[in-house]
């Protein structure tokens, strides 16, 4: 490809190159034989070489601007690809050296557009192959344990509650004693009760079958917050239907983040966007937490493999931006490339 170009480019350039001279020479020529009356033999020297040099130096910006104008066509295409537009195309007319460049980028871009698809084809097919078999048994289990505590240690720990905030009227030999186990069992009861709620809704997820993302992220989000004291807001920007694969991931992936907030942020708010661009659909969760340095990323004490993993199965990625005191910033995106109907 390098060497075609090379080589039409090269007689472009000889053919840019003739053509200066010839009209430098011809203007010169011109110059010298009607200001012969005007001009002495060394004005008309002069006067002849500055057309040579201006008309050269005119032809060779020429030349450098339609040379740049193609490279910086080229440059924007292949930025468009990098940053996963497989549809982007490069129109050969008037490219004339280019022309050959051009259509094998096309050819190249057209065949990674197909690959790419076929990639996130089988990526959907095999979420969903994974989510049907691997994951049903351990979440019926955890169904059925989240059932199990509720019914028993949620239930105990709301009597323990209940018997010490009656504790005052029991006790009346030592009052300040009496007051101070109250606030005692008070304290450890209710935090216990927080704790059990956040166990129960981690062991029962919540369920995408007959149901959208949206669906769901609206009675999730919400009571994740509330249960975290944590200020939530859900913006959904959406507005075409994603894959059953694509809805799966995301949910997941939000569930890691979200956990990644309660457990490391010590944040009071936070903000789930979901989006979609012309080629993409975006995740983007921002929280005012304490923040981290970049190199804890690194060390997975965040999260982001999994969440790379997940996305990564899409073909998408996945990225974590903080600062120290500024909050955290998830961010995925998911290519649409494949948009097969999958049923619910």
């Amino acid at each position: 490809m390098m060497v075609r170009f090379l080589r039409s480019g090269k007689w472009e350039l000889v053919g840019m190159f003739v053509l200066a001279s010839s009209v430098s020479v011809l203007l010169a020529f011109l110059f010298w034989n009607y200001m012969q009356a005007y001009f002495n033999y060394v004005e008309l020297k002069l006067g002849a070489a500055s057309i040579v040099v201006l008309v050269s130096a005119g032809f060779g910006y020429w030349a450098a601007q339609r040379f740049g104008n193609r490279l910086d066509t080229l440059f924007l295409a292949i930025k468009q690809a990098v940053n996963g537009n497989y549809e982007v195309r490069i129109g050969e007319n008037g490219a004339n050296s280019f022309g050959q460049l051009y259509r094998e980028f096309n050819e190249l871009a057209k065949n990674m557009e197909e690959k790419m698809k076929l990639l996130q084809q089988l990526g959907e097919e095999k979420v969903l192959t994974e989510s049907a078999s691997n994951e049903a048994a351990v979440l019926e289990e955890r169904k059925r344990l989240a059932r199990d505590l509720h019914d028993t240690v949620s239930q105990q720990l709301f009597a323990i509650h209940m018997c010490a905030s009656s504790l005052p009227k029991l006790q009346e030999a030592d009052a300040a004693r009496a007051a101070s186990v109250l606030d005692q069992l008070i304290g450890m009861s209710n935090l216990a009760q927080k704790q059990m709620r956040n166990f129960i809704a981690q062991l029962r997820p919540m369920e995408l079958e007959g149901k959208t993302l949206q669906e769901a992220l609206d009675k999730w989000f919400p009571d994740y917050c509330r249960q975290n004291k944590l200020q939530g807001v859900l913006e959904w920007k959406l507005n075409e239907p994603l894959s059953e694969a694509k809805e799966h991931q995301l949910f997941l992936i939000v569930q890691e983040a979200m956990a990644n907030i309660v457990k490391h942020a010590k944040a009071n708010s936070c903000t789930l966007t979901l989006s979609a661009t012309e080629r993409q659909v975006v995740m983007m969760l921002s929280d005012d937490g304490a923040g981290f340095k970049a190199d804890e990323v690194r060390r997975g004490s965040y999260g982001l493999s999994t969440m790379q993993e997940r996305a990564q199965k899409l073909g998408g990625a996945a990225e974590i931006v903080s600062k120290l005191g500024s909050g955290t910033r998830v961010r995925v995106t998911i290519p649409k490339i494949y948009r097969g109907e999958q049923s619910r």
